[in-house]
């Protein structure tokens, strides 16, 4: 017969005490058979063991418990809100490659003095809440996670002259945002942070066109549209489209990488926004006739010092699709038949330009964000220039994370335990 009374407290309980082998000592220090050992004030991220109480501390950070790794059905761990901080800094509760309420993403608890009591159940299910307090009868809530992009806008189209006329220059590439990897300094490599999405949130995904292939003479290159991604509690990521190649006179335009300048009056390129794109190169001297090509997302188009228009600056590798993808170069220059030779496009898709009135200049590669390649120009007629490659935004999220919910008809494809989403065109998805 099991002793059940209180013992004097100078008497300590041992195994001796609890007969039948129902409850053992080991089996309160282990937690099992239903029973909970209470631990000290935790404040920084752990791996929680079955059978313990954690009371939690969130004043100073945020911080993340980890459930065992390998549960058994009955197991239990209860978690409490120690100072009332839990909405100021969430906890999140990660399920270590097993489930929460029949789910593997991460999930938390938001409210002031919440607590929640989680037993595992199979691996179905895995761990469900059977007791939560205060805030709501729902203790758990998703949690935020991390997402990574790249975001290139549409490039710019080359520029197109008159019969006679100098040669024009490339468009520049389409600006280059991203948060997967860090390459060039000042160009579109430089990383940015990834994305935070919430579930349930819808976030919007602008695709930019490239700019239209000039068809008037003696016409600087159209510039091409952003691309963004924006949505509720993120900061909304805009690259700028890429800058129209010059004419005569007219320097090469502005964008996320710019515009070739003219030949014959060393006119300029445009200048590229930081950490998005290049500048577009400047023009050669009479009596060349030699345009700059446009700028890349890797690399500035240069200057000519031959009759031979310069080629496109270079592109900028990107593996966030799980191989590795250049977009992003620029428009090549025009030439001028017999006296200026057009430059090619910068690898990445950028359009070769034209070399008469018969050869227009190439366009920019769809969905790469390249610049279009400035037009031909010969004695007797000139001809158009290449219009911009359009641009493209690409995701990267966890699978645990991804709700399958998009506008838009993205690709969707898995890479490690990460889904990729490229969107072509316009559309959106829900966090």
């Amino acid at each position: 017969m099991p002793f059940i009374g209180n013992k004097p407290s100078a008497v300590p309980l041992t195994s001796a005490d609890i007969t039948d082998g129902i409850i053992t000592v080991a089996d309160i220090a282990s937690g099992t058979a239903g029973l909970v050992a209470w631990q000290s004030v935790q404040t920084t991220g752990f791996t929680a063991v079955k059978g313990r109480g954690y009371p939690c501390n969130t004043t100073s950070a945020a911080f993340t418990v980890t459930l065992p790794a390998t549960p058994s059905a009955g197991d239990e761990v209860i978690i409490l809100d120690y100072a009332g901080t839990f909405d100021t800094n969430a906890l999140t509760i990660s399920p270590n490659g097993n489930k929460i309420e029949g789910a593997t993403a991460n999930l938390q608890l938001t409210g002031e003095r919440e607590g929640v009591r989680l037993v595992y159940i199979d691996s179905t299910q895995g761990w469900l809440a059977y007791s939560g307090i205060n805030e709501g009868s729902d203790a758990l809530s998703p949690a935020p996670y991390s997402v990574d992009f790249l975001v290139i806008a549409g490039g710019g189209s080359g520029g197109r002259e008159t019969t006679n006329g100098t040669s024009p220059g490339g468009g520049g590439a389409g600006g280059y945002r991203n948060s997967y990897l860090t390459e060039t300094s000042g160009g579109g490599g430089s990383s940015e942070s990834s994305l935070t999405f919430s579930p349930g949130t819808v976030y919007t995904v602008t695709v930019g066109a490239g700019g239209a292939s000039q068809t008037s003479s003696r016409t600087i290159g159209n510039t091409g549209s952003a691309s963004s991604i924006s949505g509720t509690g993120i900061t909304t990521i805009t690259s700028s489209g890429g800058g129209g190649g010059g004419v005569y006179n007219i320097a090469g335009a502005n964008g996320g990488s710019g515009g070739g300048g003219a030949g014959d009056q060393a006119s300029n390129g445009g200048t590229g926004t930081a950490n998005q794109g290049f500048n577009g190169g400047k023009g050669g001297l009479t009596p060349n006739n030699s345009a700059g090509g446009g700028g890349g997302a890797g690399a500035a188009g240069t200057q000519p010092t031959t009759q031979d228009s310069t080629n496109g600056g270079a592109g900028l590798a990107s593996s966030i699709t799980g191989s590795s993808v250049t977009r992003a170069g620029g428009g090549g220059g025009g030439g001028f038949q017999t006296i200026g030779y057009p430059g090619n496009g910068g690898t990445g898709g950028g359009g070769n330009g034209g070399d008469s009135a018969s050869d227009v200049g190439d366009p920019g590669t769809a969905n790469t964000g390249s610049g279009g390649g400035g037009g031909g120009v010969a004695t007797g007629g000139a001809s158009n220039s290449g219009a911009g490659g359009s641009g493209v935004v690409i995701l990267r999220i966890p699978t645990t994370n991804y709700s399958g919910t998009t506008t838009g008809s993205p690709t969707v494809t898995t890479d490690g335990s990460d889904k990729v989403i490229v969107f072509n065109s316009s559309g959106s998805i829900t966090g």
